[in-house]
């Protein structure tokens, strides 16, 4: 699937009402999307399902949260995030998402759920943005994209190490 490569700078928003909603398998591959998520994308269902979730990935968003996020629920806990997104078009949202793994009748996980809802902006804005704009500066710094996720998850390490919290608890402090 060609992917659009250009940002457009423009924002989309859905309602506090809504709720973005998808499902992966244990690779990452969509195999549910609500609605909200088609619309606010800008995908059809047809071009999501059996696609990697990265497809809406936001070249501005730290990889280490990521790298967070999949050790996390790799792991069998979920974790609560704020991630950007962007759109087919270019365009981009944010979200504070919630990410469970998914499991079976045995306890077995499947696959991975996310819940996203609107962010709370005032976090967003003063300490979300902020933080991510350091991460993503720390990362482009470096020679290569290996030794930009290992400065920068150094330095998310070291902050959450010196409040003596995982990142979700970070995110829920906010």
């Amino acid at each position: 699937m060609k992917r659009e490569t250009s940002l457009t700078g423009n924002e989309q928003f859905f309602e506090e009402n809504e709720l973005i909603v998808s499902k992966t398998d244990l690779k990452g591959r969509l195999t549910y999307c609500n609605d909200v998520f088609l619309r606010i994308a800008g995908y059809t269902e047809k071009e999501c399902l059996g696609q990697p979730h990265n497809m809406i990935r936001h070249p501005e968003m730290p990889r280490c949260v990521f790298g967070l996020l999949w050790e996390t629920i790799q792991s069998g806990n979920e974790i609560f995030a704020y991630v950007v997104n962007r759109c087919k078009n270019g365009d981009h949202y944010w979200v504070n998402a919630h990410v469970t793994p998914s499991r079976n009748g045995a306890g077995t996980v499947t696959g991975y759920h996310s819940n996203r809802r609107v962010p709370d902006r005032n976090i967003l804005e003063t300490r979300i943005i902020p933080l991510y704009k350091e991460l993503l500066a720390e990362e482009r710094r470096q020679d290569n994209r290996k030794a930009g996720l290992a400065a920068s998850t150094g330095m998310i390490t070291d902050m959450l190490r010196k409040n003596n919290m995982e990142y979700d608890e970070f995110i829920a402090t906010l």
